[in-house]
């Protein structure tokens, strides 16, 4: 595993952030050759990894290696992950009967478990100051990050309490679904943003530290959310309308609200996200219509015994078709979607958010967590060079991580 976050990481994040963006790859230190030795050298952190769901539904160990699915520790490890957003995750079927809370809090507790079970190889961190000293032991970081509601109602004590279970990041999104506090990306409009209760929220969010994640949220969410915040925000996972007009994906506008107030922008590494001709072909021509409410109607009287069953036979949570050659993304055209960004908002608000095991069809050199080194080499082939690689891996979120949860 990579041991990278070295004990002077403090005074390299220092230095790398007191350089301005690069406006010209050509003025940059000359690229590495892709040879993998310096991803195993650099800090590598990554905004979207699904975990707990298989340990939750199949009562196995993160531990362990499985022979499907995107991730496990031992891959985790191979691939020079040194940290991540250890992102637990409740769909829309434990929503209508209001399963919500109750899903939280036990993948929440399973996650402490597993991460006390393994703390040999990986420990729980609250902060940058826990990221440097985890990676420092040689252990991966995991930085607790929740991904669909918390509470459907934004109660903000239930937030609170998560924040003591060691919560830190949180989707304010309920994944695609609209809330009772705040518009999602694929759902209805009910808001037009955010209500008073999503307001509340996003105060709440800043005055006990923790990151407010806009992935999935509407146009109007997203940008009043940062407008709102007075900490950075951050879009962990997604593209760019530019490559795939989706609401899913964000755009220019949106991209640049964050970045202007600090926050980062991730990118997912999805084909249905970066890739047109995929996309096009995929969805031939159809047009997307979103209204994720009306699709839940057959839970809302199911047992949470029920609901977990049907995820369970879901498992594992990753693309499961075949692509044909030509609509098959590689990790260079990913490149080229990080380097849109990079150009629309600047080195400094860019990272990867890859969804691992969320179910993205992954780029043809990607097969799961162990090949992050072929993103770095599809970074080094577009010409970056060590300082704005650096960045992109995990420094910028690093960045936002400190200002947010050690202010």
């Amino acid at each position: 595993m990579n041991n990278a976050l070295i004990a002077s990481a403090g005074l390299s994040l220092l230095f790398l952030l007191s350089c301005s963006p690069a406006t010209d790859k050509g003025a940059e230190t000359a690229a590495l050759q892709p040879t993998g030795d310096f991803h195993t050298d650099s800090f590598v952190m990554d905004s979207h990894v699904h975990v707990m769901s298989r340990q939750l539904l199949e009562g196995t160990d993160f531990g362990d290696r499985y022979e499907d699915g995107h991730v496990d520790l031992p891959r985790t490890i191979e691939g020079g992950v040194d940290a991540m957003f250890f992102s637990i995750y409740t769909p829309e079927p434990y929503y209508p009967n209001r399963h919500d809370v109750k899903n939280t809090l036990r993948l929440v507790e399973l996650a402490r478990q597993q991460i006390e079970k393994n703390n040999d190889k990986i420990d729980l961190a609250r902060t940058v100051t826990d990221i440097e000293r985890i990676t420092s032991e040689g252990k991966v970081a995991a930085f607790m990050d929740l991904e669909g509601p918390f509470d459907l109602d934004g109660d903000l004590l239930v937030l609170a309490g998560l924040y003591r279970l060691g919560l830190r990041s949180f989707q304010l999104t309920a994944h695609n679904f609209t809330s009772n506090i705040v518009d999602s990306c694929c759902d209805v409009s009910k808001w037009g943003g955010l209500n008073e209760r999503g307001r509340a929220v996003v105060k709440e969010a800043n005055r006990l530290g923790m990151i407010i994640n806009v992935a999935h949220g509407s146009e109007e969410t997203i940008q009043q959310t940062v407008e709102l915040s007075e900490d950075p925000v951050i879009y962990t996972h997604g593209g760019f309308r530019h490559f795939v007009d989706i609401p899913r994906c964000i755009s220019d506008e949106a991209a640049k609200a964050i970045a202007a107030k600090g926050g980062v922008i991730s990118i997912q590494w999805g084909s249905t996200f970066n890739n047109p001709k995929y996309f096009d072909w995929k969805h031939k021509g159809i047009p997307i219509v979103y209204d994720i409410s009306k699709k839940l109607g057959k839970y809302a009287d199911m047992t949470i015994d029920k609901i977990d069953a049907e995820e369970r036979s879901r498992l594992p949570f990753v693309f499961k078709g075949t692509i044909p050659d030509e609509y098959w993304m590689g990790a260079d055209q990913l490149a080229k979607v990080v380097d849109y960004g990079v150009q629309l908002v600047g080195e400094d608000h860019i990272g990867l958010g890859s969804d691992f095991d969320g179910g993205p069809p992954l780029p043809r050199e990607i097969k799961d967590i162990s090949d992050y080194p072929e993103m770095t080499k599809a970074l080094q082939r577009l010409g970056y060079g060590e300082v704005r690689i650096r960045k992109i891996l995990g420094l910028n979120l690093l960045r936002v991580i400190r200002e947010v949860t050690e202010k």
